[in-house]
Protein backbone atom coordinates (compact mmCIF):
# COMPACT_ATOMS: atom_id res chain seq x y z
CA UNK A 1 0.00 0.00 0.00
CA UNK A 2 1.14 3.04 -0.84
CA UNK A 3 2.36 5.60 1.81
CA UNK A 4 0.13 9.06 0.93
CA UNK A 5 2.08 12.65 2.02
CA UNK A 6 0.40 13.56 4.42
CA UNK A 7 -1.95 16.71 3.29
CA UNK A 8 -3.63 19.66 5.08
CA UNK A 9 -7.47 20.00 3.54
CA UNK A 10 -10.25 22.77 4.29
CA UNK A 11 -13.67 22.12 3.65
CA UNK A 12 -16.41 24.46 3.65
CA UNK A 13 -19.42 23.81 5.37
CA UNK A 14 -22.70 24.69 3.58
CA UNK A 15 -23.50 23.52 0.06
CA UNK A 16 -20.19 21.31 0.43
CA UNK A 17 -20.12 19.15 3.30
CA UNK A 18 -23.96 19.71 4.29
CA UNK A 19 -27.41 21.34 2.35
CA UNK A 20 -28.23 24.64 2.38
CA UNK A 21 -29.12 26.02 -0.35
CA UNK A 22 -32.23 24.13 -1.11
CA UNK A 23 -33.70 25.51 2.20
CA UNK A 24 -33.22 29.17 1.09
CA UNK A 25 -35.05 28.01 -2.26
CA UNK A 26 -37.90 26.59 -0.48
CA UNK A 27 -38.29 29.97 1.59
CA UNK A 28 -37.72 31.86 -1.22
CA UNK A 29 -40.12 30.30 -3.18
CA UNK A 30 -42.80 30.99 -0.48
CA UNK A 31 -41.94 34.31 -0.29
CA UNK A 32 -42.86 34.76 -4.19
CA UNK A 33 -46.22 33.30 -3.66
CA UNK A 34 -46.87 35.40 -0.77
CA UNK A 35 -45.88 38.51 -3.06
CA UNK A 36 -47.78 37.27 -6.27
CA UNK A 37 -50.86 36.82 -3.61
CA UNK A 38 -50.33 40.70 -2.60
CA UNK A 39 -49.81 42.50 -5.23
CA UNK A 40 -52.03 40.22 -8.12
CA UNK A 41 -53.80 43.03 -9.08
CA UNK A 42 -51.12 44.22 -10.16
CA UNK A 43 -49.69 40.69 -12.01
CA UNK A 44 -46.36 41.10 -11.17
CA UNK A 45 -44.07 38.73 -12.70
CA UNK A 46 -42.22 36.03 -10.20
CA UNK A 47 -39.01 36.58 -11.82
CA UNK A 48 -39.31 40.19 -11.77
CA UNK A 49 -39.85 40.47 -7.75
CA UNK A 50 -36.52 37.36 -7.63
CA UNK A 51 -34.67 39.56 -9.48
CA UNK A 52 -34.89 42.50 -7.07
CA UNK A 53 -34.66 40.26 -3.93
CA UNK A 54 -31.59 38.51 -5.29
CA UNK A 55 -30.00 41.70 -5.63
CA UNK A 56 -30.68 43.28 -2.40
CA UNK A 57 -29.76 39.67 -1.11
CA UNK A 58 -26.33 39.89 -2.45
CA UNK A 59 -25.60 43.38 -1.58
CA UNK A 60 -26.16 42.84 1.61
CA UNK A 61 -24.06 40.00 2.13
CA UNK A 62 -20.94 41.70 0.36
CA UNK A 63 -21.88 44.85 2.74
CA UNK A 64 -22.37 42.76 5.87
CA UNK A 65 -20.71 39.21 5.06
CA UNK A 66 -22.53 36.48 6.21
CA UNK A 67 -24.83 37.65 8.46
CA UNK A 68 -28.26 35.62 9.07
CA UNK A 69 -30.77 39.21 9.70
CA UNK A 70 -30.10 40.02 5.63
CA UNK A 71 -31.88 37.24 4.34
CA UNK A 72 -35.35 38.29 6.15
CA UNK A 73 -34.37 41.89 5.87
CA UNK A 74 -34.23 41.22 1.32
CA UNK A 75 -37.54 39.89 1.81
CA UNK A 76 -38.94 42.92 3.38
CA UNK A 77 -36.74 45.58 1.36
CA UNK A 78 -38.11 43.99 -1.90
CA UNK A 79 -41.68 43.98 -0.56
CA UNK A 80 -40.82 47.75 0.52
CA UNK A 81 -39.77 48.51 -3.56
CA UNK A 82 -42.89 46.85 -4.52
CA UNK A 83 -44.96 48.80 -2.62
CA UNK A 84 -43.77 52.24 -3.61
CA UNK A 85 -43.74 50.95 -7.09
CA UNK A 86 -47.30 49.99 -7.41
CA UNK A 87 -48.72 52.58 -4.79
CA UNK A 88 -49.75 49.94 -2.74
CA UNK A 89 -49.68 50.71 1.11
CA UNK A 90 -47.40 48.74 3.37
CA UNK A 91 -48.29 47.14 6.57
CA UNK A 92 -46.49 45.83 9.59
CA UNK A 93 -48.12 42.82 9.70
CA UNK A 94 -47.00 41.78 6.53
CA UNK A 95 -43.47 43.16 7.42
CA UNK A 96 -43.22 40.96 10.27
CA UNK A 97 -44.75 37.87 8.62
CA UNK A 98 -41.89 38.30 5.99
CA UNK A 99 -39.49 38.54 8.68
CA UNK A 100 -40.35 35.34 10.40
CA UNK A 101 -40.55 33.67 6.83
CA UNK A 102 -37.21 35.05 6.28
CA UNK A 103 -35.74 33.76 9.47
CA UNK A 104 -37.40 30.68 9.43
CA UNK A 105 -34.62 29.11 6.84
CA UNK A 106 -32.54 28.48 9.87
CA UNK A 107 -34.85 25.93 11.86
CA UNK A 108 -34.62 23.81 8.84
CA UNK A 109 -32.93 20.19 9.86
CA UNK A 110 -29.61 19.93 8.48
CA UNK A 111 -28.81 17.24 6.18
CA UNK A 112 -24.98 16.16 4.60
CA UNK A 113 -24.45 15.72 1.18
CA UNK A 114 -24.25 12.12 -0.39
CA UNK A 115 -21.18 10.28 0.85
CA UNK A 116 -20.11 13.32 3.43
CA UNK A 117 -19.03 10.35 6.11
CA UNK A 118 -17.65 8.21 3.65
CA UNK A 119 -15.40 11.08 2.20
CA UNK A 120 -13.95 12.58 5.65
CA UNK A 121 -13.59 9.10 7.07
CA UNK A 122 -11.44 8.13 3.74
CA UNK A 123 -9.80 11.15 4.45
CA UNK A 124 -8.74 10.79 7.72
CA UNK A 125 -7.95 7.15 7.43
CA UNK A 126 -5.30 8.38 4.81
CA UNK A 127 -3.46 10.26 7.33
CA UNK A 128 -4.57 13.84 6.21
CA UNK A 129 -5.33 16.83 8.59
CA UNK A 130 -8.39 17.70 8.04
CA UNK A 131 -10.18 21.70 8.78
CA UNK A 132 -13.44 23.16 8.80
CA UNK A 133 -13.28 26.65 7.36
CA UNK A 134 -16.90 27.88 6.81
CA UNK A 135 -18.85 31.36 6.52
CA UNK A 136 -22.08 32.65 9.02
CA UNK A 137 -22.86 33.73 12.68
CA UNK A 138 -21.22 31.67 15.14
CA UNK A 139 -24.21 30.52 16.85
CA UNK A 140 -25.91 29.36 13.30
CA UNK A 141 -22.60 27.31 12.12
CA UNK A 142 -21.58 25.73 15.20
CA UNK A 143 -25.03 24.25 15.51
CA UNK A 144 -25.37 22.60 12.23
CA UNK A 145 -21.43 21.46 13.36
CA UNK A 146 -22.94 19.92 16.34
CA UNK A 147 -25.83 18.53 14.36
CA UNK A 148 -23.38 17.06 11.80
CA UNK A 149 -21.13 15.41 14.81
CA UNK A 150 -18.53 17.30 12.33
CA UNK A 151 -16.39 18.07 15.38
CA UNK A 152 -15.55 13.73 15.53
CA UNK A 153 -13.23 14.38 12.11
CA UNK A 154 -12.18 18.38 12.78
CA UNK A 155 -12.41 18.57 16.99
CA UNK A 156 -11.03 22.43 17.25
CA UNK A 157 -9.45 23.12 13.66
CA UNK A 158 -12.95 25.12 12.96
CA UNK A 159 -12.58 28.60 11.50
CA UNK A 160 -16.24 30.50 11.20
CA UNK A 161 -16.10 34.38 9.74
CA UNK A 162 -18.65 36.28 8.62
CA UNK A 163 -16.34 37.56 5.50
CA UNK A 164 -14.89 34.81 3.37
CA UNK A 165 -12.56 36.68 1.37
CA UNK A 166 -8.47 35.65 0.13
CA UNK A 167 -7.10 37.68 2.86
CA UNK A 168 -9.20 35.88 5.29
CA UNK A 169 -8.47 32.37 4.13
CA UNK A 170 -4.58 34.02 3.98
CA UNK A 171 -4.51 34.71 7.55
CA UNK A 172 -5.59 31.15 8.24
CA UNK A 173 -3.06 29.80 6.02
CA UNK A 174 -0.12 32.30 7.57
CA UNK A 175 -1.19 31.71 11.24
CA UNK A 176 -1.47 27.88 10.81
CA UNK A 177 1.70 27.69 9.67
CA UNK A 178 0.34 25.66 6.69
CA UNK A 179 2.46 24.39 3.72
CA UNK A 180 0.95 26.05 0.53
CA UNK A 181 2.11 23.06 -1.76
CA UNK A 182 -0.09 20.85 0.45
CA UNK A 183 -3.24 22.52 1.66
CA UNK A 184 -6.14 22.01 -0.36
CA UNK A 185 -9.35 24.27 0.05
CA UNK A 186 -12.74 22.39 -0.77
CA UNK A 187 -15.72 24.36 -1.51
CA UNK A 188 -19.03 24.83 -3.44
CA UNK A 189 -18.59 28.87 -4.14
CA UNK A 190 -15.89 29.95 -6.98
CA UNK A 191 -16.54 33.34 -4.77
CA UNK A 192 -15.53 32.51 -0.93
CA UNK A 193 -13.87 28.94 -1.39
CA UNK A 194 -11.90 28.56 -4.59
CA UNK A 195 -10.78 32.19 -5.62
CA UNK A 196 -9.76 32.70 -2.63
CA UNK A 197 -7.21 29.53 -2.53
CA UNK A 198 -5.89 30.14 -5.98
CA UNK A 199 -5.11 33.77 -4.88
CA UNK A 200 -3.33 31.96 -1.71
CA UNK A 201 -1.42 29.55 -3.51
CA UNK A 202 -3.31 26.25 -2.33
CA UNK A 203 -4.22 23.72 -4.05
CA UNK A 204 -8.16 24.23 -4.74
CA UNK A 205 -11.03 21.85 -5.51
CA UNK A 206 -14.51 23.27 -7.05
CA UNK A 207 -18.05 20.92 -6.27
CA UNK A 208 -19.68 22.69 -8.66
CA UNK A 209 -23.34 22.80 -7.86
CA UNK A 210 -26.68 21.94 -10.15
CA UNK A 211 -28.58 25.17 -8.72
CA UNK A 212 -26.23 27.34 -6.98
CA UNK A 213 -26.90 30.75 -5.53
CA UNK A 214 -26.02 34.02 -8.09
CA UNK A 215 -23.39 35.49 -5.07
CA UNK A 216 -21.15 32.18 -5.62
CA UNK A 217 -20.86 32.82 -9.24
CA UNK A 218 -18.36 34.78 -10.57
CA UNK A 219 -15.42 34.75 -13.27
CA UNK A 220 -11.78 33.10 -12.21
CA UNK A 221 -9.56 35.51 -12.43
CA UNK A 222 -6.81 33.97 -10.44
CA UNK A 223 -3.97 31.14 -11.75
CA UNK A 224 -3.84 28.16 -9.59
CA UNK A 225 0.29 27.22 -8.72
CA UNK A 226 -1.04 23.92 -8.27
CA UNK A 227 -4.03 21.61 -8.73
CA UNK A 228 -7.33 22.92 -9.36
CA UNK A 229 -10.15 20.31 -10.36
CA UNK A 230 -13.89 20.66 -10.87
CA UNK A 231 -15.94 17.77 -9.63
CA UNK A 232 -19.58 17.38 -8.97
CA UNK A 233 -19.85 14.44 -6.06
CA UNK A 234 -17.93 15.32 -2.74
CA UNK A 235 -16.99 11.63 -2.93
CA UNK A 236 -14.32 12.47 -5.34
CA UNK A 237 -12.35 14.39 -3.49
CA UNK A 238 -10.19 11.54 -2.24
CA UNK A 239 -9.70 10.45 -5.55
CA UNK A 240 -8.54 13.96 -7.02
CA UNK A 241 -6.16 14.42 -3.92
CA UNK A 242 -4.28 11.06 -4.59
CA UNK A 243 -4.44 11.51 -7.99
CA UNK A 244 -2.64 14.98 -8.01
CA UNK A 245 -0.26 13.22 -5.32
CA UNK A 246 1.36 10.31 -6.95
CA UNK A 247 1.37 11.89 -10.45
CA UNK A 248 4.93 12.76 -11.55
CA UNK A 249 5.94 16.03 -12.39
Amino acid sequence: MTVMPRQTILFDLDDTLVHCNKYFDIVIQQFLDTMMTWFAPWKLPAEDIRAVQVRIDIAGVQDNGFQSEHFPRSFIHTYEHFCTLTGRTPSVDETELLWKLGLSVYEFEIEPYPGMIDTLDRLRDEGHELFLYTGGEQVIQERKIAQMKLSDYFGERIFIRRHKTADALSSIVREQGFRIESTWMIGNSLRTDVIPALLSGLNAIYLKQANEWAFNIVDIDAEPNGAFETIEQLTDVPRVIRNWILTPR
